[in-house]
């Protein structure tokens, strides 16, 4: 009976082959009211707010010296936009540092590319599919059974795809071999076209950046700048005067000092569980003191209104005690109680004063950790060695040291705010596990998401919904509105919802692998989440897009694809022409309806309330008012995967609309971005730069997409000999890429000698400073600052044991450490 319905769907009620073109205006059109609503309801409530949440929407200008020379935004409604946009790219460089200048100089390449396809999309492309009535390729034969009648009653759903008006050639009398020439000639030359402006926009992007960055770093005589990162080192090695006298018989430089990594895991233990009972005692004498919520009582009332008067104007986030008091009354209170569990396998207990037992469990604690921390602990395979200049540094990292394979490997060091000390101490066979763990953990998942999208997918095709669900489908049919919300409204919703989503996941799989520091992290997170967002959310969905949701059908295409590999650019090809427009809108919910709630900040604001109401302590209020953390392995793959798209269909019919939209997304992105990165949210200088592989990396993995789709495409039309044209191009992508790596690699990790200059790019500072240490407050320069005292030694030896933080503040300082806000006060 269900396929009788479908059937019935697929011949019913008259529809003609233009029915399916208007439905996808349709959706098209409501995308653009409901991308736009959403869009424009967020900018209008950011600008009313941004004036008066000062500390959420100007948490970085407020609280990060980096940010203090930045110009001040206006108060007004729109007055910040005209000042954002004339800071220079020397003012992001030395206020947000090189990752920022590298995310943002991205955004600037792909304007650029897509301000040149648009063009040519806008120019030539689209005439010639116009006048040829083109809007796929030309039907001269159909594979996937699509019947290309020009005869009006013929059915516009066929063997599970739908057709469009501009599928048919209604120009009966046009010659086929001018066609050919006209159109697929057409698809060869600016395959080439495209493809040499890519190459060309990365190679220029890539050597401006190199020499920004040379000089950037190469002015700076930081302890980061001076530092190597030496694994390997033999058993008869392990002391840190052998490897002193190691290196300097190298007679590269003197050693200043030398940090040899040892199995902390006994102390970092017991300071993580010191930070759980510091937390604990803290909330019993929030409890006892009175620091608690505000009670409904008539002296809280008057208090509040009290308050209210003082200050009319109180922020949703502030900053230290007056965001504390705000939230927070004293009363009486009683002593609180715990129950604490003893005897034959804890089963007694009973309740015990919850101050008295806390102190006294931390008391012992406290001498438990400053007796460990005088023990002499086993000595691993890892030293931070301090070298006297960095002309020395860069020698010893850029040159094999050992004759040995796998012994006494020098690499960069990270800076000390950016070094996980908890995994110096794991070896190298624990962290090879754990990354190939974490590796099948990964293709585990590919699977899941997998699954979990051909549903999805199948939203997209009016003949999947009625092959599951036979009675949505009539509906849907006979509602042009609701079909749009439905076969796209929805999907882009869903997919936009997991790339959102998953990252988190994908983040806490990256920090189980053992790496070294946070900016390798950072790094692993952006491949990870770009494979998931290119692999599982646009060529699996491409596959999967117009087919039935019948698994069965699924492990079809899967069997054919493994059996020969033309059969998977073949279902590109044709999955490509059908989900055109489902693109398009995804790019235009990203572009016109996301990305102004990401300059709201939307998931700060919902969350804190619920934050709110958890909060108890000083503390966690104090966590409260921390500006939000920008993640590039969050936002850079997702921006990625919208320029494979906008690239992949620069060519086909819908390429105008696709790369139009493209431009608007980037454009907006790389303004929202730029606000985020300066004034709203922190984001720590992990990696100098070094993101900018990736970027590069992942634009050649688009483009050779691009190129096996445009073949598949042409073979789809028998066009064989285009076909094969393609196939020099893509052996060129791939040469170009081996050529780039070979060449740009090495400037992009290293400082080269002849950059290493005292004489400062940026402006004159003092000496022995660039203008990223005077500007910056974190990552390389703040190795340098006598307040902090950084340096390379793992804070669990050296740290102060920090007091009860109370309602008038902490018992004593606190200093600054790895981890999260709630780690760095213990």
């Amino acid at each position: 009976m269900g396929e009788h319905n479908c059937s019935l769907l697929s011949n019913g009620g008259g529809r003609a082959q233009s029915h399916q073109r208007q439905q996808d205006q349709t959706a098209l059109y409501t995308q653009l009211v409901i991308s736009i609503a959403l869009g424009l309801g967020a900018f209008i409530t950011f600008c009313v707010l941004r004036p008066r949440w000062k500390g959420l929407y100007a948490a970085r200008k407020r609280q990060k010296n980096a940010a203090s020379k930045l110009p001040a935004l206006p108060d007004t409604f729109l007055g910040w936009i005209p000042v954002l946009y004339r800071i220079s790219e020397e003012q992001v460089l030395a206020s947000a540092g090189l990752d920022a200048y590298v995310f943002l100089s991205f955004f600037k390449m792909a304007i650029k590319f897509l301000a040149v396809t648009f063009f040519f999309a806008l120019v030539i492309i689209l005439p010639v599919n116009v006048h040829y009535r083109n809007y796929r390729f030309p039907p001269a034969v159909a594979p996937t059974g699509l019947d290309y009648s020009p005869n009006p009653e013929k059915s516009p759903l066929h063997n599970g795809h739908l057709k469009r008006l501009d599928d048919v050639p209604v120009m009966a009398n046009e010659d086929s071999s001018t066609y050919t020439s006209s159109v697929l000639w057409m698809y060869v030359v600016f395959t080439y076209l495209f493809t040499s402006l890519a190459m060309y926009l990365l190679v220029t992007t890539t050597q401006k950046i190199i020499r920004i960055r040379q000089e950037y770093l190469g002015s700076q005589t930081t302890v980061t700048d001076r530092t190597i990162r030496l694994s390997g080192i033999p058993p008869e090695l392990r002391d840190e005067e052998k490897i002193k006298e190691t290196i300097e018989n190298l007679e590269i430089g003197k050693v200043e000092s030398v940090i040899l990594c040892r199995n902390w895991k006994e102390l970092d233990d017991m300071m993580t569980q010191r930070l759980v009972l510091l937390r604990k005692l803290e909330e019993a004498w929030t409890v006892h003191l009175g620091h608690s919520r505000t009670r409904s009582t008539q002296a809280s009332r008057e208090r509040a209104q009290s308050r209210a008067a003082a200050r009319q104007d109180v922020p949703l986030l502030q900053d230290g005690d007056d965001h504390e008091q705000s939230h927070v009354v004293p009363y009486g209170q009683d002593r609180p109680k715990t129950r604490i569990w003893y005897g034959f396998l804890g089963l007694q207990s009973r309740q015990v004063d919850a101050i008295d037992y806390f102190e006294e469990r931390l008391r012992r604690l406290d001498e438990q950790i400053k007796t460990t921390r005088k023990k002499d602990f086993k000595p691993m395979p890892l030293a931070f060695v301090t070298l006297d200049s960095v002309a020395a540094c860069q020698m010893a990292v850029q040159a094999t040291v050992d004759p040995t394979p796998m012994q006494l490997l020098a690499n960069p060091a990270p800076p000390p705010s950016d070094v996980v000390w908890q995994n110096t101490y794991l070896t190298r066979s624990s962290r090879i596990t754990r990354a190939w763990s974490v590796t099948l953990i990964i293709l585990i998942l590919s699977v899941f998401w997998t699954a979990l999208l051909v549903p999805i997918a199948g939203l997209v095709s009016l003949k999947s919904i009625c092959s599951v669900w036979p009675q949505l489908a009539f509906t849907l049919d006979s509602n042009p509105i609701s079909q749009s919300l439905v076969a796209t409204g929805l999907p882009t919703a869903l997919v936009s919802l997991l790339t959102v989503s998953v990252p988190f996941l994908y983040y806490w799989l990256s920090t189980q692998q053992g790496m070294l520091s946070q900016g390798e992290v950072e790094m692993s997170l952006i491949w990870k989440n770009f494979f998931f967002t290119f692999f599982n959310l646009f060529v699996l969905f491409t596959i999967f897009g117009t087919a039935s949701i019948s698994y069965s059908k699924i492990n079809d295409t899967l069997a054919g694809a493994s059996k020969d590999a033309s059969e998977i650019a073949r279902k590109l090809a044709t999955s490509l022409q059908d989900l055109d427009y489902f693109y398009i809108n995804l790019i235009i919910l990203q572009a016109l309806g996301l990305f102004p709630f990401r300059l709201l900040e939307f998931g700060s604001v919902a969350l804190y309330p619920i934050y709110l109401i958890g909060a108890k302590t000083p503390r966690d209020y104090a966590e409260l008012v921390q500006p939000p953390v920008f993640s590039y392995g969050f936002y850079l793959p997702q921006t990625l995967l919208i320029f494979v798209i906008c690239t992949v269909y620069s060519v086909l019919q819908s390429s105008w609309l696709i790369l139009f939209f493209g431009l608007i997304y980037f454009l907006i992105g790389s303004f929202i971005y730029k606000y985020q990165l300066l004034y709203a949210m922190d984001h720590r200088q992990h990696s100098t730069g070094q993101g900018w592989l990736i970027i590069c990396n992942c634009v050649v993995i688009g483009l050779i997409f691009f190129e096996v789709a445009m073949a598949g495409l042409l073979a789809l039309r028998t066009a064989f000999y285009r076909s094969i044209l393609i196939i020099p191009l893509l052996a060129g992508t791939i040469w170009f890429n081996v050529v780039f790596r070979r060449t740009f690699d090495p400037l992009m990790k290293f400082i080269a000698l002849r950059s290493l200059d005292s004489t400062a790019p940026f402006g004159d500072v003092s000496p022995g400073e660039s203008r990223y240490e005077t500007d910056t407050d974190r990552g390389r320069a703040v190795d340098e600052d006598d307040e902090t005292g950084l340096r390379y030694i793992n804070p669990s030896l050296n740290i102060p044991l920090e007091e009860v933080w109370l309602a008038k503040g902490r018992a004593n300082g606190s200093s600054q450490m790895n981890g999260p806000p709630d780690e760095e006060n213990v």
